[in-house]
């Protein structure tokens, strides 16, 4: 009798078959753990985003509870010229308002940056302002975190006398003196990074403007 074939593990075939199957158990294990982990993850961005509006509107403690911070933030929607509705918040002491926090977007030199501005019941003062995402150049562009440059913001007027947007991000420092009375408009520019500059200004003016939030930032002023 001839002898029987014997197996060969280092056939081409087998070593396919263990391949595929390795891959399956690896694809239903990433498969489930993404499916187990998906509720955490969804907390965790969550908290991330109460954190950053608790930040914009300086009511974010060290150590503190964010949910419990967050109960003094209320949730409102706004319909913009797009006919959409967009979440704003209210942070309110009681009854009183102190913030509108409103989100806003738009794209930057290398990618669509977002974050939250801040402001002043008077529809027009900026009192904060914070990205949460970018993907400026480090050092040039990624300026914009530097809680230095965001402590510019405050107390910025956002619109002209005749309403319309004004606030900008200018080149260079601003000249704060009498003879520059744009400077209540005005920031300090972003050294080396004038694009990304150029961006938050059109971002920011675009949202407080007519397409945006400016109908009804115009109800409080």
């Amino acid at each position: 009798m001839p002898d029987k074939k014997k197996f060969d593990r280092d056939s081409i075939s087998n070593t396919l078959i263990m391949a595929i199957g390795l891959s399956l158990v690896c694809s239903v294990l990433v498969a489930s753990a993404a499916i187990i982990l998906k509720p955490t993850q969804l907390r965790n961005q969550e908290e991330y985003r109460q954190r950053i509006i608790l930040e914009v509107a300086g009511l974010m403690q060290p150590g503190g509870d964010i949910a419990a911070l967050f109960a003094a933030v209320q949730t409102d929607r706004v319909r913009i010229a797009s006919g959409e509705d967009v979440e704003i918040y209210l942070a309110k002491d009681g009854d009183e308002l102190q913030q509108i926090i409103l989100p806003i977007s738009g794209p930057g030199l290398w990618s669509t940056m977002r974050g939250y501005l801040a402001v002043a019941p008077d529809g027009n003062t900026v009192m904060g302002i914070r990205f949460y995402e970018h993907g400026e150049t480090p050092g040039l562009g990624d300026q914009v975190d530097k809680a230095s440059w965001r402590d510019l913001w405050v107390g910025k007027h956002i619109y002209g006398d005749d309403g319309t947007p004004r606030i900008k991000v200018i080149k260079g420092f601003v000249r704060r003196d009498a003879s520059n009375p744009d400077a209540i408009h005005e920031i300090d520019g972003l050294s080396g990074a004038t694009l990304t500059g150029n961006g938050v200004t059109k971002l920011v003016r675009y949202w407080t403007g007519p397409e945006g939030f400016g109908p009804y930032l115009e109800s409080y002023r």
